[in-house]
């Protein structure tokens, strides 16, 4: 699977992540810090990842910055993206299986080398739920990156 990967700041945690991803067959595309010569600011490098992802250059992306909290803002932005701040195992399986999440976002300062691996055990064991209640949340948030949400 090929999978775009960018980070602000060039962390070891950072470099795990491409690391890992790497041992584990994909294909793994950088921006930011990890790819000299692309801005490094985590609203850009973030927006280059997740567009990757929308316009199905690659499948999945994993964004990161200090906290994580921009670099998921930033690829929330881009339509089709359903980009979730994970800071534990549980919490990356809910997002793929409930949300059906295509770019995972980290915490730079939060992720240790061991949390990493449990967080990315999880984001790749998780699929996408087939439950009609999920289904429709996922298709509802579609409908809003289009602007043709129905609102209560």
């Amino acid at each position: 699977m090929r999978i775009s990967v960018s980070s602000d700041m060039d962390e070891p945690v950072a470099r795990a992540l491409v690391s890992q991803l790497r041992g584990r067959g994909h294909d793994v595309l950088t921006y930011g810090a990890l790819r000299p010569g692309t801005d490094p600011q985590w609203a850009v490098c973030s927006a280059a990842a997740a567009r990757d992802v929308a316009a199905g250059t690659s499948e999945q992306a994993v964004v990161c910055c200090w906290t994580g909290t921009g670099a998921s803002i930033a690829a929330n932005k881009v339509p089709g993206v359903r980009a979730a701040l994970c800071t534990d195992a549980y919490t990356a399986d809910g997002a793929r299986r409930w949300n059906d999440a295509n770019v995972l976002a980290l915490s730079l300062r939060l992720t240790s080398e061991p949390l990493l691996k449990e967080i990315l055990d999880a984001w790749f064991t998780a699929e996408a739920s087939p439950e009609a209640e999920d289904r429709r949340n996922v298709a509802h948030i579609a409908s809003l990156d289009t602007g043709r949400a129905d609102t209560p």
